[in-house]
């Protein structure tokens, strides 16, 4: 069996893994370990809960060489304010037997700050394209010492619209470097990247980005609508002692918040709620609640989704469906981390079956459905886009449907799916014959004159 003693780490580094008490490393840092140590460009392909954080952190801090200059020599970009957070601390741990001083920075606090602390000299930076491009641009960091660049979630920095920053901090920096992407997907945009600004990466791929994580148990309700959801998420809560760490998954911030009030009435002060309207203090000392079991939960949006590393959560549940198969992955991965199992929940509504075939697609695994607690009060009033019997992911992305090029194929890629019931052709046929006629009355009525 592999040990970290097998990379021949600096005495420094290893005392401090000796005392993490870490003794064997997952297949990703073992994959990784010789591509990053050789210098190459490197592409990692992993899921999330692999240990991609200590996978590019081992060899950067063994190749990490002590210098006198007060500019970054290594940086490390990720997508959310909380994954800094928590990079900052994994590297702190790492480095505490070692001279190196590190930096998280990100948007929401005051940039002045920030610039203070750039002053005093960094080793490693961990920020958000955002402010890293903001701070780069007003010639507060440079990176004239910078040899080593790691991008983590990737992918998930494209979707958040980050592209721009990215390619602009890339254009900062010199040519002689070596750049280290991890992405839990491989997207046509995330290949252009690499071919404009990486030289030959050396690929490490760890399992398909659909692949399902064999210790997470997946299942599923059929529930008519949104109000039966909250009344079966309150009665699994009061029925299942198991359900003592959990992370509650929402499609939008005000669900999120609708959620929770409804909650509370019920389990109070036991849940907390986290998206992007939240302050910055407000999250972090939530999910510092959550990590000490001050809080039984947190309702959260996909902003929880990506990288996060909270430990021993039981259950996952999906509130809702998320729309992107991708995203279903990502959510799940929060639990049965690390070797732990766990169980993760999907409420699925009649409007909602097709987000769960595409996700059975992608994973190529039917997730069980359940039968339905009798205990559960089945609830008759409808909220807004229930009423409407417009498919959910029109009447939530009506601003797209004006141009989005990526949105409309996403959309003829949902058709293809079967679902039953009525067929749009005939909906379509319908409809032009309705016209026609119209046409043929008009002009019959204009000829009568």
């Amino acid at each position: 069996m592999a040990t970290f003693e097998q990379f021949n780490l600096p005495k420094s580094l290893q005392k401090a893994i000796d005392e993490l008490g870490f003794t064997t490393p997952t297949p990703i840092q073992q994959k990784s370990f010789s591509v990053i140590m050789s210098g190459r460009d490197m592409m990692g392909i992993a899921q999330t809960g692999t240990g991609k954080t200590f996978a590019y952190l081992l060899p950067l801090l063994k190749l990490y060489k002590f210098s006198t200059t007060d500019t970054p020599k290594i940086v490390i970009l990720v997508p959310t304010r909380e994954l800094v957070v928590q990079v900052v601390s994994e590297v702190e741990k790492l480095t505490q037997y070692m001279s190196v001083r590190t930096l998280g920075i990100y948007g929401g606090v005051n940039i002045n700050t920030q610039k203070k602390s750039v002053y005093e000299g960094i080793d490693i930076l961990v920020g958000t394209p955002g402010r890293v491009m903001d701070l780069a641009l007003d010639n507060v960091i440079r990176f004239d010492d910078t040899q080593k660049l790691v991008i983590d979630e990737f992918d998930e920095m494209l979707n958040l619209g980050f592209k721009m920053q990215l390619t602009s901090i890339l254009a900062m920096m010199k040519s002689k470097r070596q750049n280290i992407l991890f992405s839990a997907t491989m997207t046509d945009e995330v290949d252009a990247v690499l071919e404009d600004y990486f030289d030959y990466p050396e690929e490490v791929t760890l399992a398909a980005s659909g692949t399902p994580l064999e210790n997470i148990q997946q299942l599923a309700y059929d529930v008519p609508n949104f109000n039966t959801k909250i009344n079966l998420l309150k009665y699994l809560l009061e029925s299942d002692e198991s359900m003592q760490r959990v992370l509650v998954f929402v499609n939008n911030k005000k669900i999120a918040d609708m959620l929770h009030e409804r909650i509370e009435t019920s389990f109070e002060g036991q849940f907390g709620v986290i998206h992007s309207n939240k302050s910055q203090n407000y999250r972090l000392t939530t999910m510092a609640n959550f990590q000490d079991n001050l809080l039984r939960g947190i309702i959260t949006t996909d902003i929880m989704a990506r990288g996060l590393d909270i430990s021993d959560i039981t259950h996952v549940i999906n509130f809702e469906m998320p729309e992107f198969p991708e995203l279903y992955m990502h959510r799940i991965g929060r639990t049965g981390r690390a070797d732990a199992s766990g169980i993760a929940l999907s409420f699925v509504t009649p409007r909602e079956q097709e987000f769960k075939i595409e996700s059975e697609l992608l994973m190529n695994l039917e997730i069980p459905v359940l039968d339905f607690p009798e205990n559960v009060a089945i609830s008759t009033l409808l909220i807004g886009p229930e009423k409407d019997k417009q498919p959910i992911k029109f009447l939530m992305k009506k601003v797209k449907l004006e141009g989005d090029g990526a949105f409309h194929e996403k959309s003829k890629k949902n058709k293809k799916v079967n679902l039953g019931g009525p067929s749009k052709t005939k909906k379509k046929t319908h409809g032009s014959v309705n016209r026609n006629m119209l046409k043929t009355q008009a002009k019959k009525r204009k000829d009568k004159k």
